[in-house]
């Protein structure tokens, strides 16, 4: 199979850019380097860039130069072929291609966007270009507003056409697909068969949060001048209401997520389609569009002025109503780069549906043995959404935590509940355009279980002196709260930190979840995701000053947690003697504990090396370790490394974080029975994404045991 995979559309508005953004995200956990190229983009406006490519290349941040990723507009495609100049045309694509090829593991090919009466030209020559680049193809069919009949013909007639020409088809993807589709397909001949050409075939269904535009898309589609309400720019819209009658017969016509459209001398509609928008007795719209180029009465404008973070965007365009109508029907929704939850919800929706790993084994010649830090966030993504956990976040009113909640859900990467008021949740989430419908909210001091866990924490935590009264108080903490869901069973993990201290954060834990048997230290570790390897820190964020028998703990704890997450323990004992090269108490407490470590991997019958005392840059680095440690099994290829203290090994993660500019996921913490991690206050929404993937990886791994 070749390096390559061409994702081209049998009709306009498939919602390819989608599959191809769902196709690259599991491309880049099996290939180091991946290249986009679009040999013919769409002709647009000087100095625009293509939309697709621009999607690709900023999300998944590829260092695939702009300029490299094209070569034609499609007039200019158009001119060369209708001038006789077809093999110019080849030319210039095959080699601008095979530069990417010298460059890069694997090239993602995606053709036009067939529109209208071109459609059938596209297709011709997209079959071509993936023929003359020797590139399998995935061809994507559109099921939007078409029968079951309809679809499955479109395809046979499809799919005929390419076998036809020779190509070598990889997969179809028949997306957008209508409700109810795949049971009507059991009584289609026609659908039946496209199963029996020995080619995966994958359905997916309509999504209106992908197919719908945004309002950013309606203002950029219109060329229209926003006069208000720029935090609600992602919002999506449903429908379209012209609103031309008086408000009490206007309002009853409100449909959720609408766009009211309305010249700007209705002040009457403008001020009362605001105020439906903040009232719980009517449907929110996406926002207003003002049409005719009318200015807003001065009074209007004053008075949304002083309405303190306007509800919805409102737009202004130039053109009348009719027109604007007319020129709405032909938008459709497009992922744009900056739209991290619709890119969010676009992944789920592939993952849901397609069999990515299936895929990729049928068009990846060769999976590298090196792994980049988006690969390793992938593995982790997928490997939590395939057995999803129950997660619970304590500070559940905050903006990063809601972010970052709403992307779990899209992404189906575990199952979430948050704690705090309810209304209060509620109001920030819509406030901020956020969904998290999904997720389950709990106020601790009003939960049905609040009474049952102030009793457990007691009876727990009597023999310290705790008093009932105080044990109710704690149980009113969200994070003694939520760390009681995860000793009940009623959570599997729990992530919190964002604006608590560490302490805080695990000190119910070490008071009721307690350690595993047998363990008798709570410790942690860093993912650290260099550009090529992935290698796990410990400790660096939990014993200040272990003593040996904790030092071989740790150790034992880090690598059995690393080999949860897929990286391979060859664990080093960092030292700043290698071997025999020095002495010195803290030494000799290496030493000592490397003799422990060992001692535990054999009497628990663990499989994995262990080396110690090692400096860091022989453990890390091959050709010093063949000068001070050639023999060793450990040196040189170290994915584990285990710090003698906690200030070397929280200043040595944070100096490889900023020096190499590795990627540091953690703290993990590990040894506890059940999974609580702990989040750094200055975390991103990304960071509280990956921790709660990983404390879902743990909750698996702890039922299995």
């Amino acid at each position: 199979m070749s390096n390559n995979l061409y994702i081209t559309a049998s009709e306009e508005r498939s919602g390819k850019s989608a599959i191809v953004l769902g196709v690259m995200q599991y491309l880049l956990k099996e290939v180091q380097r991946v290249a986009i190229f679009r040999p013919i983009i769409n002709d647009h406006e000087f100095g625009r860039v293509d939309h697709d490519l621009d999607l690709i290349l900023k999300y998944f941040e590829l260092d695939v130069p702009y300029e490299d990723t094209h070569v034609f507009t499609i007039s200019q495609a158009r001119q060369l072929i209708t001038s006789g100049q077809e093999e110019l045309l080849f030319e210039r694509i095959l080699q601008k291609y095979k530069e990417l090829e010298r460059k890069y593991d694997f090239v993602l090919c995606e053709g036009t966007d067939s529109w209208g009466k071109e459609a059938t030209f596209e297709f011709d020559l997209n079959a071509d270009i993936a023929d003359n680049l020797g590139a399998p193809m995935l061809v994507v069919a559109s099921g939007r507003d078409k029968g079951t009949d309809e679809i499955c013909a479109n395809v046979a007639i499809t799919l005929d056409t390419l076998e036809e020409k020779g190509i070598d088809l990889a997969c179809c993807i028949i997306n957008r697909a209508p409700e109810g589709f795949l049971e009507a397909t059991g009584g289609s001949i026609k659908c039946l068969e496209q199963f029996e050409r020995g080619m995966p075939l994958y359905i997916i269904p309509e999504n209106k949060a992908l197919g719908n535009p945004s309002i950013d898309n309606v203002k950029r589609w219109l060329g229209a001048d926003l006069l208000f309400g720029k935090a609600s720019m992602m919002t999506l819209v449903d429908s379209y209401l012209v609103a031309a009658m008086q408000i009490g017969n206007f309002l009853e016509y409100i449909k959720p997520d609408s766009l009211i459209v309305t010249p700007g001398d209705r002040s009457d509609i403008i001020i009362s389609s605001l105020a439906s928008r903040i009232s719980s007795s009517y449907p929110n719209i996406a926002g207003i569009l003002i049409t005719g180029g009318i200015d807003l009465r001065s009074s209007v404008e004053q008075l949304i002025k002083g309405w303190t973070d306007v509800p919805v965007p409102v737009l202004s365009v130039e053109s009348n109503t009719y027109d604007t109508i007319q020129s709405l029907n032909e938008l459709y929704g497009r992922i744009e780069a900056s739209d991290d939850k619709r890119i969010a919800t676009a992944l789920g929706w592939f993952s849901k549906h397609v069999n990515g790993k299936e895929l990729c084994e049928r068009v990846v010649s060769r999976s590298s043995g090196r792994i980049t830090p988006r690969m390793f966030e992938y593995s982790v993504v997928e490997k939590a959404a395939a057995d999803r956990q129950h997660i619970v976040l304590p500070e559940g009113s905050g903006e990063r935590i809601l972010h970052a909640t709403d992307i779990i859900l899209r992404r189906g990467i575990a199952n979430m509940t948050l704690l705090g008021r309810k209304r209060d949740i509620e109001i920030k989430a819509a406030k901020l355009g956020l969904n998290i419908e999904g997720a389950k909210i709990i106020d601790p001091p009003n939960s049905e279980h609040y009474q049952d866990f102030a009793d457990t924490y007691f009876e727990a935590r009597k023999h310290r002196g705790i008093v009932f009264d105080v044990a109710r108080d704690r149980m009113g903490d969200p994070t003694y709260f939520g760390t009681m869901m995860v000793h009940k069973g009623l959570a599997d993990g729990m992530v919190s930190g964002s604006i608590t201290t560490t302490a805080q954060t695990i000190r119910p834990a070490f008071e009721f979840v307690k350690t595993k048997p047998g363990v008798s230290v709570v410790s942690s570790i860093f993912i650290m995701c260099f550009q090529s390897k992935v290698l796990a820190f410990g400790d660096c964020a939990v014993v200040p000053n272990p003593d040996a028998r904790q030092l071989a703990e740790i150790a034992i704890s880090s690598a059995e947690t690393a080999r949860v997450y897929g990286i391979e323990p060859r664990v080093a004992m960092l030292s700043y003697s290698t071997g025999i090269s020095g002495s010195g108490q803290d030494v000799e407490k290496v030493v000592e504990a490397t003799e422990i470590a060992r001692k535990l991997i054999s009497e628990r019958n663990l499989d994995f090396p262990l080396e110690g005392p090692l400096q860091y840059d022989a453990a890390f680095d091959l050709e010093v370790a063949r000068l001070k440690s050639p023999d060793s099994v450990v040196a040189g290829r170290a994915t584990v490394f285990v710090f003698p203290d906690l200030n070397t090994g929280n200043n040595t993660y944070k100096a490889v974080q900023r020096a190499a500019g590795a990627v540091a996921m953690g703290p993990v913490l590990q040894g506890l029975n059940k999974p609580v991690n702990d989040l750094s206050r200055g975390c991103t929404v990304h960071d509280i994404v990956d921790t709660v993937a990983l404390t879902a990886i743990q909750a698996q791994e702890a039922k299995r045991q």
